[in-house]
């Protein structure tokens, strides 16, 4: 397991950091819990309510840090504009499904789309296990997490359609 090094570790660790509140942050502007999130119909498995923001900020801190390992496993600047441009494309794809589902009120679309969303987190832990072996148990709570949310969101589109 390789460790961050102890010289860049807190410009590392404040710039994962920053980069993962950047996108929770905007994640949670563009979502919307009002009358129309409130008036869809559920399964009965859908945690509450409460439970997403602890759930999405343990996510982000994995991430980070996931983020960060590669990152200082990365032995090029050609690897570390690799590491940064995947991180960018699945925050693109979070924020995305959430405006889909939340701004456009389009869960349909939304289910569409967590498919891409899913698949850039296999692409991170693929690409990112290069760097460290940590990378993959690090985003494994996050890619279970977009599993669950995309079963959750098929059963909202059943349950709602059509929208």
């Amino acid at each position: 397991m390789a460790a961050v090094a102890p010289t860049a570790s807190w410009k590392l660790i404040l710039s994962a950091a920053a980069g993962a509140s950047f996108a929770g942050v905007v994640g949670a502007l563009v979502t919307d819990l009002g009358p129309w999130y409130y008036g869809l119909r559920f399964p009965p498995w859908k945690p509450p309510d409460w439970l997403f923001g602890p759930a999405w900020t343990l996510i982000f801190a994995c991430a980070a840090t996931a983020g960060a390992y590669a990152w200082q496993g990365a032995r090029t600047a050609a690897a570390r504009a690799v590491i940064l441009a995947l991180f960018a494309l699945n925050v693109a794809f979070n924020v995305l499904w959430s405006w889909l589902f939340f701004r456009l009120q389009r869960p349909d679309y939304a289910l569409v789309e967590v498919g891409l969303l899913w698949l850039s987190i296999v692409v991170l832990i693929v690409v990112l296990r290069r760097h460290s072996k940590t990378v993959g148990w690090l985003l494994a709570p996050y890619l279970a997490w977009v599993t669950f949310a995309a079963a959750l969101n098929y059963a909202v589109v059943r349950l709602n359609a059509p929208f």
